[in-house]
């Protein structure tokens, strides 16, 4: 648990990281290499535009 101060802050991390996670490391032995890379510059571009979208 690191330094969270409760179990359910734990949770609540967890489950945020693993939905973010899950857009950056799409499952790598079902891909073939182009699909695969096209798969993460997809991922790195929707986060920069909600990135884009968050700032001020």
């Amino acid at each position: 648990m690191g330094r969270f101060k409760s179990p359910r802050q734990v949770q609540r991390f967890l489950t945020a990281h693993d939905q973010i996670n899950i857009v950056f490391r799409p499952r790598r032995y079902n891909l073939p290499a182009l699909s695969y890379r096209h798969a993460r510059s997809d991922a790195f571009d929707l986060w920069a535009d909600y990135a884009r979208e968050m700032t001020p």
